[in-house]
């Protein structure tokens, strides 16, 4: 990853930071940290570069939990066998899938920056196949969507995938789609905020 998409990553994370959660799961600050929760703290900036945020907040609560958490992202999301750009394609779909708001405040202007055409994320955003994908995409967004959807892969859509990434890409690809899932039921089951001038992805069904 290159530095300045390392940068632009970092400063979209700390913008994202201002989003609150609900009262379900609140932010806990840090002066109140426990033991257990000031050592995830510290381990997550040691990690990470930057303050706990966004999933990582509500996390918070059970330190243990978000430590695990953060350390399958350390891998998921920047060393995966399927790269970073794919990742992102692969957060996008999730955040969609889940209707995450935040998720998707976050990792669209990554997955842009990332090589992730305007035109294909919008597609997703608007629950609609995207047209126009690579090869790689395709295979990626078909893996992704059936996963979310059947609860399943099939054997043809899981060969292409193997055929092109391996058996440690299937692994890694399944693993970016469950470990954002994870961040997504954790957000929607907190009522984690997104910031006011965050997109809004539409409800399903309208």
């Amino acid at each position: 990853m290159n530095k300045a998409l390392t940068m632009s990553i970092a400063s979209t994370l700390l913008a994202g930071s201002l989003a609150q959660a609900a009262d379900r799961l609140p932010v806990i600050p840090p002066e109140q940290y426990t033991p257990e929760q000031k050592q995830a703290a510290d381990e997550f900036l040691a990690a990470r570069k930057v303050p706990v945020f966004g999933p990582f907040e509500p996390l918070m609560h059970s330190p243990q939990v978000m430590t695990q958490a953060r350390a399958m992202g350390d891998y998921l999301r920047y060393h995966s066998a399927i790269g970073n750009t794919l990742s992102e394609l692969v957060i996008l779909i999730t955040a969609r899938e889940w209707t995450q708001d935040y998720e998707w405040y976050v990792h669209y202007p990554i997955a842009i920056k990332a090589g992730i055409k305007p035109e294909i994320a919008a597609a997703i955003a608007d629950g609609r196949r995207p047209e126009g994908m690579s090869e790689d995409e395709t295979i990626v967004y078909d893996f992704s969507i059936e996963l979310h959807r059947n609860k399943r892969v099939s054997d043809q859509t899981f060969a292409r995938a193997e055929k092109r990434f391996g058996k440690k890409g299937v692994v890694d690809l399944t693993g970016v789609n469950s470990y954002y899932t994870l961040l997504a039921m954790q957000m929607n089951a907190a009522q984690y905020q997104a910031p006011k001038d965050a997109k809004r992805l539409v409800r399903f069904p309208e």
